[in-house]
């Protein structure tokens, strides 16, 4: 529990902050965790599996470890021990098998989506997620109808404000992607993100295949 007044992370706050603390931390345990020299508080470490992220908890002293793709995060695991939290990071950072990671590092919470991303099928999972999750259930006949496809099922899907999102590279946020709005289940709005002068379009349900395979050709 935390007693008020009392400060939760000392060692974080005579480093002058997460980042430092980090790179201390590192340091002591002989550990590259990438992190850049300018950093301070805001931490985000590109790593082959997205980029990891730290934040820190205010009800009690734990350093909580996420991972980021484009449109999408998720928590990995979370402990109070800063030097164990950048050892768990290097050994993330350079790629060590996730069996080996869960072995040795206790506080590691590693899902399902965890586990795609490791085998490289993290698309075929998430439209799994998508189609299972009751908070998109509005999106439900258009995700069936795209999964349909057998080219567009292999793009990453999203939910951004009730559009769906397909991206080519599930980690790479600037590759080609377009959003899609369902109207009427006859008629429905695309978009081409990235483009300049970009807008949405209204497109026939008959021609919604087509159009998105176009968009999201690579020509």
């Amino acid at each position: 529990m935390n007693t008020p007044g009392k400060d939760l992370y000392p060692d974080v706050t005579a480093s002058g902050g997460l980042a430092p603390a980090l790179r201390e931390a590192a340091k002591l345990r002989g550990c590259d965790i990438g992190l850049e020299p300018w950093a301070t508080d805001v931490i985000s470490i590109e790593t082959v599996r997205g980029f990891l992220s730290v934040d820190t908890a205010s009800e009690r002293r734990l350093f909580r470890l996420s991972v980021h793709i484009p449109g999408f995060t998720w928590k990995i695991g979370s402990t109070g021990d800063l030097g164990l939290l950048v050892e768990a990071v290097a050994a993330w950072r350079e790629g060590r098998p996730l069996e080996e990671l869960k072995e040795r590092f206790e506080f590691m919470e590693l899902d399902e989506f965890t586990w795609a991303l490791e085998n490289g099928e993290p698309t075929t999972s998430q439209w799994s997620v998508l189609l299972s999750s009751e908070f998109h259930r509005r999106q439900w006949d258009l995700l069936r109808r795209l999964r349909a496809d057998e080219v567009l099922r292999n793009m990453f899907p999203t939910i951004t404000h009730g559009a769906v999102r397909l991206r080519v590279d599930p980690l790479d946020g600037t590759s080609r992607q377009v959003l899609v709005h369902e109207l009427d289940g006859q008629r429905y709005e695309v978009m081409r993100v990235g483009v300049p002068g970009a807008e949405w379009a209204e497109v026939p349900a008959g021609d919604l295949i087509a159009c998105l395979r176009a968009a999201l050709a690579d020509v």
